[in-house]
Formats: structure tokens, sequence, C-alpha cells
């Protein structure tokens, strides 16, 4: 379950499936991660969310991670 800032921003960053820089719309999700735990329904994660605009590759990156 995710959910998500849907307005999003766009920027000039670079993708690797163009090999250029391009516009990206970007976004945050918060992402329930999958934990076998009890304490699963509190295990909310921020992900940075990209998409290109010229060629539609999106990546996810978790926010705690970067």
């Amino acid at each position: 379950m995710a959910t998500s800032d849907r307005r999003g921003t766009s920027l000039t960053e670079h993708c690797p499936s163009c090999a250029d820089r391009t516009s990206h719309v970007v976004s945050v999700e918060i992402v329930t991660e999958n934990d076998e735990s009890s304490n699963a329904a509190f295990s909310r994660e921020p992900y940075r969310v990209t998409q290109c605009e010229r060629c539609g590759t999106q990546t996810k990156t978790r926010m705690n991670d970067a």
C-alpha cells in the first residue's frame, strides 16, 4: 500500500535510460513495507519517486537509505 503526493515537481535530472539530463516528475510516496512481524502496520517508509518525462522510466529510492 502506498500513498503519494501526486502533484509532484518537475526537475531536470540524469536519466539512466536516456543517458542524458531530462525533465523528471518527482514526488514522495509513503510505502507500507512488507514485514512479517506484528509491527508491519507501523512500518511505513518515505520513497522518492522520479519519472522521466521523455521515456517514462520510473525509479524509487527509499529516503532513509539515501
